[in-house]
């Protein structure tokens, strides 16, 4: 059995950033893999995630939640809002967060253990540009919508949509993360709402099915 290294992990976070096309500095690299180190550290008590070895948290964690990063609306785009449905213990928010310090992610969870340790996620990386709300989705009234909401494994298409409408900003979109190509939860959307675009994704490291849905207002 391989020992995962510090500089074997800094090896395979590299690799998957190269391939992805993802230009990060060392310092986020860093700040990636002291993310994934809490989440094993939490992990021993919290149970925050079934996947406990470090070499597969960087790749079904951190480049699971980056290779989507090129496909979001106005990604170019600086001071971009976004809110994470369902963070959970911080996926695909906080990698996002690391990536583009310019963008003001919000991450949303229902859960005060998971929120708990996002807050220690953001003292001990210093990341500025993240905030934490333990809130019910559909009870949340933000000061300002959200040019972009996302979700990892949150909840199906139509229901996601529906608990999230109220947050959407007018030219906004939903940019769902998905694995296989969701035909049966696209044709359950409501005629309110349409489909743009079903991005595949390839992710270094993880042989599965990956998507990401487009969706917005009509």
């Amino acid at each position: 059995m391989t020992v995962s290294t510090p500089d074997s992990l800094f090896a395979e976070l590299a690799a998957g950033l190269a391939e992805l096309k993802l230009d990060l500095s060392t310092a986020q690299a860093v700040s990636l893999l002291a993310y994934t180190a809490l989440i094993a550290k939490w992990n021993k008590t919290y149970s925050l995630t079934a996947i406990r070895e470090p070499e597969r948290m960087v790749s079904h964690h951190l480049l699971d939640s980056l290779a989507p990063l090129p496909q979001f609306k106005g990604q170019a785009s600086e001071k971009i809002r976004i809110l994470d449905v369902g963070s959970g213990f911080g996926t695909p928010g906080i990698p996002l967060a690391i990536a583009r310090p310019d963008w003001q992610l919000f991450l949303l969870d229902s859960n005060h253990k998971k929120t708990t340790f996002l807050r220690q996620v953001i003292a001990e990386l210093k990341l500025t540009n993240v905030t934490v709300l333990t809130e019910r989705v559909e009870l949340y009234k933000p000061e300002a919508p959200f040019q972009i909401i996302t979700s990892r494994a949150f909840a199906e298409l139509a229901e996601f949509v529906k608990l999230t409408q109220h947050l959407l900003a007018p030219e906004g979109e939903w940019a769902a993360l998905k694995g296989v190509y969701p035909f049966e939860e696209i044709a359950h959307l409501p005629a309110t709402v349409k489909v743009t675009a079903v991005d595949h994704l390839k992710v270094p490291g993880i042989d599965a099915e990956r998507h990401l849905v487009h969706v917005v207002k009509v």
